[in-house]
């Protein structure tokens, strides 16, 4: 009997209602699947703007300015386990080499030693520098933290007359770690310099700068300014 019905006019006209039916389906099924990959919103994701070389730690890429850009991406162009916040790289280390344009993953990182050296790159030295309570902001300066540095020395005027300067030496520098009254920054090697100097010559003063964004203004003075040149 059912072969019958696919060989008569109504058995036909059956199968082609079947068949409008199931495509009309799989026709609902792709444009709804369609719409909703169409209406998913970008992704922002940080997205590698240098090559990053391996061993670099993620305190540096996060805290150090040309190292990451932030581009929305759609959702299905979203790398696996990709990086949305900066602050997700904080005590991890890239465990291989990233292109420039490559969207950072933590699959590109691994967790970073407790040694101050993985958060230094190859340009940037740490130097310790001690201070007293007030000139840590009352304590309240640690790792993490973003300072401006002054100094307090006594200074020869126009008059040949010394008197005391306060001057501001550098801006947003980053505090590696703090114990003891000894602060370690990380710093150039021209800064690591200055600041040793500074310390056996002046008075340095730390003021903590906000937790959101700020833009840097360059110093008020160089390091040249310190040894008289």
């Amino acid at each position: 009997m059912s072969s019958k019905l696919f060989t008569t006019r109504q058995g036909t006209v059956l199968l082609g209602v079947i068949a409008a039916v199931i495509a009309a389906i799989a026709l609902l099924v792709y444009l709804n699947h369609y719409r909703n990959s169409v209406n998913k919103p970008p992704v922002d994701v940080l997205v590698a703007q240098k090559v990053i070389q391996a061993g670099t730690p993620g305190d540096v890429i996060r805290t150090t300015a040309g190292f990451y850009k932030v581009e929305s991406v759609p959702q299905k162009q979203v790398e696996s386990k990709a990086v949305v916040n900066p602050a997700t790289l904080a005590g991890l280390v890239a465990t291989t080499d990233i292109s420039g344009g490559q969207q950072l993953t933590l699959a590109d990182f691994g967790p970073a030693g407790a040694s101050v050296a993985t958060q230094l790159n190859q340009n940037q030295r740490a130097v310790v520098v001690p201070l007293g309570s007030p000139q840590e902001v009352g304590g309240q300066i640690g790792p993490g933290s973003h300072v401006d540095v002054w100094v307090v020395l006594t200074a020869q005027g126009a008059n040949g007359v010394s008197r005391p300067t306060v001057r501001l030496l550098y801006q947003d520098m980053y505090v590696l770690g703090v114990s003891g009254g000894n602060v370690t920054f990380r710093a150039t090697p021209t800064q690591a310099g200055t600041m040793i100097f500074a310390s056996t010559n002046s008075s340095i003063w730390l003021t903590l700068r906000p937790t959101i964004g700020t833009t840097p203004k360059p110093p008020v003075i160089n390091p040249n300014v310190l040894v008289g040149h």
